[in-house]
């Protein structure tokens, strides 16, 4: 498209706000900040600020390590350590409830001797007896990490002709011990439009990167070039994977000869593993005279798939009208499916051989309702798989289950809040369409009146919302009698692959009204009324929230809206939004703008209209969405309406808006503090 027929700029008079790190728009938000923590400061506040604290920083809390062989390593953090110390003990010690911890980095010294605010932001473990890591630090909680490789004997960073790459939007992964696969926009690696790298290189130990050919190279216009080594059996299969739009791909084998194309549709997802390859269907997958549907897992050799012949094709998996597959592992000789079922977890165990299964008893009871998911399994090693289950009322359960036995509870969450007298259960409400659209609801049992209610939703990205222990919710929320609803929303992938594509794009409006229909549907049931119900959203849940502001303000009582997406029309220049394109529509082509334009929030704002009260926060560091749209929308409500606008912006925390557990118990004591000053404060 030229630039002569693409959608006229609407005015703008706040994109002064767009420069980051501008003096002007720092200054701005400071002040914002201060003035949003000054008019929530308290003693009611505070005290809430310091039971989170200990909450989320209890010596006693749930530890959910990762296995690799037989250790297991977790990241702890606590007061004295608020970055955290990466750390293993021995598999059978872990098991039998009696870890000793051996710490191998304290990212808080580090910080320290560097004069750097290091986040741990993971590690990428190397082949079996190579004893190496590559740790991944974040000077900031963003997406950009830098790269350095550890010693696990030594617990030091390695210093001979190491492996080490600056900060970026990386990706990482061990082919042999002298051999990485790395994708990255350094050293001439080159980046899209969405800030991602652009292509895949072998990078040999003691070779320049820059020296390092291509594998695949992508364009500018893909999301980005994303790498993984199989490892399956001891053998390496590098992978890359071409993302072309948030749903749409090309994986590619590579065995150091020319890289194999895996032959299946680019909407499906694909995982190698060893010499089978699983692949998930998005939309209906016709096989000569067979037509699989949206959301069938089926199993294919490597060497069939890669040929495009789809003639050993093997069904895993069909979804039904209720029963959905969220995600799967491989274990060493069992592949176990996570189903939802009405938007509840169960996990079913399958020979890949004969495809026979059973599901899995992790014996939950029916007295909450429940989610659970594989945390952690070494397909290397056996079948054993560890498994975090939890319910509404229920704290996080880690469980481990070996073949033929019974599931093992190893450890469990501290209550966080006292759940006497309360009850979760699961409605459905009516959406504009006459789609039936679930939803659940944690409160009292017995109530009189209308009560606070606080809303959570998403609707986006086939991200499915699930049954969650609410571990902030709860005491801050919970525990003083209000109602906690989470809205399972189209755009989402509470039912699979369709629930999601039914509000894509032109159809972004079936979310909005999905999660207007809930909030309704609470006032019909006599749950709440409008003036007393919140909603909360972040992210794309931002967007969703921000919608609820512009589009339904009659419906809320208050919006809180974290990290958001919220114009609509500029969002493709803003940090990584060309990645979500596929997502929402390209608003510079001018067709795709009359329907963006309708669920941009930032363009919704009518002057003179009454709003309800509005939170909206981002952090200076997040690299992902980015600060920009939320300044720029409280900037905007603030001249423009006269409705009540707070604003929050941390420096540091990336995406995830803070960086350590008292940074987050400062962000939900201010949350909860508006909130019960708006829809909380009683009659």
């Amino acid at each position: 498209m030229s630039a002569a027929e693409t959608a006229p700029e609407p005015a703008d008079p706040f994109l002064w706000l767009e420069q980051i790190d501008g003096a002007e728009a720092l200054a701005w938000a400071a002040e914002r900040t201060a003035e949003t923590e000054a008019a929530y400061a308290g003693a009611t506040r505070d005290a809430l600020e310091s039971r989170l604290t200990g909450i989320l920083q209890d010596p006693d809390r749930l530890v959910v390590p990762s296995r690799h062989g037989d250790l297991m390593y977790d990241l702890w953090r606590d007061a004295d350590n608020p970055r955290g110390l990466w750390r293993r003990t021995p598999l059978a010690d872990f098991a039998d409830g009696s870890p000793v911890w051996e710490v191998l980095l304290d990212i808080d010294a580090l910080g320290r001797d560097e004069g750097r605010s290091w986040a741990f932001a993971g590690a990428t473990h190397g082949p079996v007896g190579s004893g190496r890591a590559l740790v991944r630090l974040s000077p900031d909680g963003g997406d950009a990490a830098v790269v350095r490789e550890f010693d696990l004997e030594s617990r030091r960073f390695v210093e001979e002709t190491p492996f080490t790459l600056g900060a970026d939007k990386h990706r990482v992964s061990w082919i042999d011990r002298d051999t990485l696969l790395v994708a990255t926009a350094l050293h001439g690696g080159g980046m899209t439009d969405s800030g991602y790298p652009i292509s895949a290189r072998a990078w040999r130990r003691g070779e320049r990167l820059d020296d390092a050919s291509p594998i695949v190279t992508g364009s500018s216009s893909d999301v980005g070039v994303f790498v993984h080594v199989d490892r399956t059996a001891g053998t390496a299969t590098p992978i890359v994977v071409v993302a072309h739009d948030f749903f749409h791909s090309e994986s590619w084998v590579w065995a150091g000869g020319e890289p194999r194309l895996i032959a299946v549709p680019q909407d499906a997802h694909a995982d190698v593993h060893g010499e089978v390859i699983a692949v998930r269907t998005t939309t209906p997958w016709r096989i000569g005279d067979t037509t699989h549907p949206s959301g069938t897992l089926l199993l294919e050799p490597v060497e069939t798939v890669t040929s495009g012949d789809g003639s050993d094709l093997r069904v895993a998996f069909t979804p039904t009208d209720t029963a959905v597959l969220e995600s799967w592992t491989w274990t060493k000789t069992r592949l176990v499916l996570t189903v939802l079922d009405r938007v509840q977890s169960r996990l079913v165990s399958l020979d890949p051989a004969t495809l026979m299964g059973d599901d899995l008893d992790l014996g939950l009871g029916d007295d909450d309702l429940f989610s659970a998911n594989v945390a952690t399994a070494d397909d290397d090693e056996d079948d054993q798989i560890w498994v975090v289950a939890r319910g509404f009322l229920t704290p996080p359960t880690l469980l481990v289950l070996d073949p033929g036995a019974a599931p093992r509870v190893v450890d469990r969450s501290r209550a966080t809040f006292d759940t006497t007298g309360l009850v979760a259960q699961q409605h459905w409400a009516t959406s504009a369409d006459g789609t039936r659209v679930p939803y659940f609801e944690v409160g009292p049992r017995e109530r009189a009146g209308a009560l606070p209610v606080l809303m959570n939703g998403y609707g986006g990205f086939e991200h499915a919302l699930t049954p969650e222990y609410p571990t902030i919710v709860g005491p801050a929320w919970l525990e003083r009698g209000s109602v906690y609803v989470v809205a399972n929303i189209r755009g989402g992938g509470e039912f699979g692959p369709e629930w999601h594509l039914a509000a894509l794009r032109e159809n972004r409006h079936r979310a909005y009204e999905d999660f207007a229909a809930v909030a309704r549907d609470l006032v019909a049931r006599g749950v709440s009324t409008p003036d007393r119900i919140a909603c909360h959203g972040r992210s794309n849940g931002g967007l969703l929230v921000g919608n609820m502001l512009t589009q339904y303000p009659d419906d809320f009582g208050a919006i809180v809206c974290g990290v958001p997406l919220l114009d609509m029309r500029r969002y493709t220049r803003l940090s990584a939004g060309a990645s979500w394109i596929a997502e929402y529509g390209d608003p510079d082509d001018p067709a795709d703008w009359e329907f963006v334009k309708t669920f941009s929030p930032y363009h919704l704002i009518e002057p003179g209209r009454r709003y309800p009260a509005s939170l909206i926060y981002a952090a200076a560091s997040d690299d992902r969405v980015g600060p920009v749209q939320a300044r720029k929308m409280a900037a905007r409500m603030a001249d423009e309406t006269d409705a009540e606008v707070h604003y929050l912006e941390p420096v540091e925390g990336g995406h995830a808006g803070t960086i350590d557990a008292a940074a987050t118990a400062a962000l939900h004591a201010t949350i909860h503090a508006f909130l019960d000053s708006t829809v909380g404060r009683a009659d």
